[in-house]
């Protein structure tokens, strides 16, 4: 049996996200804004400024990253402001549930 691994080249373009997966509780995702992309077909290396820091750095991914265009990257944030509204809905009305 021949099996092949599909290799998957990893592309951006300017304006869109590297997410570094946090590989343990304790390390969240990282989150940066690609703003330069060398090569003509968006492989790495990547231009990157992180959020947490602010720093930008030449990025060269690693396995544990991936790209999230713009619009993705919105919908999600988008997402997790609707979770964030309902987890605090749901706190101030078992509050009031317990006060009352």
């Amino acid at each position: 049996m021949n099996s092949r691994r599909k290799e998957i080249r990893m592309q951006a373009k300017v304006g869109d996200w590297l997410v570094i997966k946090g590989t343990m509780v304790d390390r969240p995702d990282r989150r940066g804004l690609i703003t330069q992309v060398h090569a003509p077909d968006g492989s790495p290396p990547y231009v990157v400024r992180w959020l947490d820091t602010d720093h930008a750095a030449t990025v060269f991914p690693g396995s544990d990253a991936i790209v999230v265009t713009a619009e993705e990257q919105h919908a999600a944030d988008e997402r997790a402001q609707h979770r964030f509204g309902a987890l605090q809905s749901a706190i101030l009305h078992a509050k009031s549930d317990l006060a009352g």
